[in-house]
């Protein structure tokens, strides 16, 4: 497992660098394009491209959380939690983070799946 990590290092940074990039000025849903183009911009098989789509949006979106959450103690995301049942404000924002993960995941796992198709 820590050599798949390894491997993986560069493009989960770079998802998480693009993907934190491109929340400033364009819908949550673009962190998709970003992990499918890293994907096969890297030549990456779909199994890397589902782990590094997975923990670079993971990455991303868990740093503009706290980010955006800690300076205001919690409020925003206790309300949320609230709202949608959730005991507390921290499964809230884990229940976000892992939405967010999975979406980078299929994104990564696409673009492997690009580069299997057309590059083999």
């Amino acid at each position: 497992m820590p050599g798949l990590f390894m491997r993986n290092l560069k493009p989960i940074i770079i998802v998480a660098v693009t993907a934190g990039i491109i929340t400033w000025y364009m819908p949550w849903s673009m962190v998709a394009a970003c992990a499918f183009f890293v994907s096969i911009t890297h030549n990456l098989k779909p199994k890397d491209g589902f782990i590094s789509g997975f923990l670079g949006v993971i990455l991303c979106w868990l740093v503009i959380a706290l980010w955006r959450d800690l300076p205001n103690e919690h409020i925003l995301s206790d309300r949320m939690a609230g709202l949608l049942g959730l005991p507390n404000g921290w499964l809230f924002m884990l229940v976000t983070v892992i939405i967010g993960g999975v979406v980078g995941a299929l994104a990564g796992w696409s673009g492997g799946m690009m580069n299997k198709a057309f590059r083999s």
